[in-house]
């Protein structure tokens, strides 16, 4: 039986099946899909480790290579947005399936370093889409041509922001335009009042905290991309929206803590506990620390460098009781190291806030217990929905020994690789190696770094780094190198200065 697809017509279905099917019989697309897989995950070598290690890491880059999908047909038509008319993508092919609120972590991030060109055309269905929309907005979670309005924040500024730094053929003012005018729809979850404020109100949304927190970081993308453009004025406006997390810290407990209208935090406020405090699928704990923009700003919010160490210390270390999770449908406890919790996003760059602070060999130890624990070749083998491809990708990040903590930047914050070594094939015909001889479990601490033949003391690399190619090596230790990554040179990117 051969099947033709379309979203938009019989006659396109048709079409899709004599392009992608044809004459071919079922053995030769079978042999086709074969090859087209092993050339796809080919595109990352990898040596050493075990058998399990192996499986594990080509699993993980076969799910970031799943998601998002394509909607157009072959001759470029779409179900437009709401309307239920055809549109045509004419410069760019239209993928849907953004699961935003997961995937401009990691999984977008990825797949413009390994994908670039897909990457660029995925940003420009996402500012076709808020040009298409009734609502003005860039798509919060995409779903087959509509929104199914899931989750919190305004994400897609951080997928055209790191396409933009990386180098994506994008039109910058067209890009900035949409994002602008995606954090002015006063009506979409409290919008209205986060611009009158600066905060979102307990008053009227139950995950005030934690959608405040994701608009600073998203506005704080809106300030990028603004900087990109040479739109001052703009840059100034959302550099400003983008430090309002300050409003939701309270002093006396270190924590993000949501606010009521009057001004007041709410009263009665446990950190540990994920419902009905104000954030969305996670608690203040972990939600605390996500600020990716402005680590040191956070940091002085919790009372200083030697506070923010001591609660990530204790975040890693303490018994979160199971009341606090178990009536959660997304956590159970194979997803918690302590109360850190992999098993959901908002914690997935956590680990590597260390690299800020005088203490950067904890991320090396830390990493390496999440890979352990948290990735099995097994059929529960993940600690939580991987979230199309989130969960893989930050898999495939942290074994390769780098992070996009904060996209819109184009860095990578450095951890320890997982593997002996790793060879990336980029799209550009280029190479980039990844070498860690005798890296282990016990020897999970880097020594020292050199990039490309020379010493290397950043706790960064830069997208340009990778894609022009070149040989990474970290030489591994059993106990830690603790004045490597002290410098304040050395240190990633904050929107504040220590």
């Amino acid at each position: 039986v051969k099947v033709g697809i379309s979203y938009t017509s019989i006659e396109n279905a048709r079409r899709n099946l004599e392009a992608e099917v044809g004459s071919r019989t079922f053995d030769e697309i079978r042999n086709n899909a074969h090859s087209t897989w092993n050339e796809a995950l080919g595109r990352i070598r990898v040596e050493g480790g075990t058998e399990d290690d192996k499986t594990i890491f080509y699993t993980a880059l076969y799910h970031a290579l799943l998601h998002p999908n394509l909607l157009s047909d072959v001759n470029g038509e779409y179900p437009a947005m709401e309307s239920g008319a055809t549109g045509l993508a004419s410069d760019y092919e239209r993928y849907t399936v953004f699961s935003l609120w997961d995937t401009y972590r990691a999984e977008h991030p990825f797949l413009m370093l390994m994908k670039p060109q897909q990457a660029r055309d995925m940003a420009m269905s996402m500012i076709r889409h808020q040009q298409q929309s009734v609502h003005g907005l860039l798509p919060i979670w995409s779903h087959m041509a509509n929104d199914n309005w899931c989750m919190s924040g305004y994400h897609a500024t951080s997928v055209l922001a790191d396409a933009i730094a990386k180098g994506a053929d994008i039109n910058k003012e067209e890009a900035l335009k949409a994002m602008v005018t995606t954090s002015k729809v006063a009506y979409l979850d409290g919008i209205g009042e986060y611009m009158k404020r600066g905060y979102v109100p307990f008053d009227i949304s139950s995950t005030a905290a934690s959608t405040t927190l994701e608009y600073c970081y998203d506005d704080w993308t809106i300030y990028q991309t603004a900087l990109q453009a040479g739109n001052d004025a703009i840059a100034q406006e959302y550099k400003e929206r983008a430090l309002n997390y300050q409003r939701i810290y309270d002093p006396e407990i270190g924590f993000a803590r949501p606010r009521y209208k009057d001004g007041s935090f709410k009263k009665e406020f446990d950190v540990l506990q994920t419902h009905g405090e104000g954030f969305i699928e996670g608690n203040s704990w972990n939600f605390s620390f996500h600020v990716p923009h402005d680590v040191l700003g956070v940091m002085a919010q919790m009372g200083g460098e030697k506070e923010f160490t001591r609660k990530l210390d204790e975040l890693f270390a303490m018994h979160l009781p199971e009341k606090y999770y178990e009536k959660n449908e997304d956590i159970t406890k194979d997803c918690l190291i302590g109360g850190y919790v992999h098993g959901n996003e908002p914690s997935h760059h956590i680990p590597y806030l260390y690299a800020w602070t005088s203490q950067p060999w904890k991320t090396q130890y830390w990493v390496r217990e999440v890979m352990n624990r948290m990735y099995k070749n097994h059929i529960r083998g993940l600690s939580g929905n991987d979230d199309c491809g989130q969960m893989s990708a930050w898999y495939l990040f942290t074994a390769m020994g780098f992070y996009p903590v904060c996209p819109g930047t184009d860095q990578y914050v450095l951890g320890a690789p997982y593997l002996p070594y790793l060879k990336m094939s980029l799209p550009n015909g280029k190479t980039f190696e990844i070498k860690a001889p005798g890296v282990s479990d016990k020897k999970r601490y880097v020594k020292s770094v050199r990039l490309n033949g020379k010493p290397y003391t950043k706790m960064y690399i830069t997208h340009k780094d990778i894609t022009e190619g070149g040989v990474l090596e970290f030489v591994m230790s059993a106990s830690p190198n603790k004045s490597r990554g002290q410098a304040k040179a050395d240190k990633p990117y904050s929107l504040s200065e220590r």
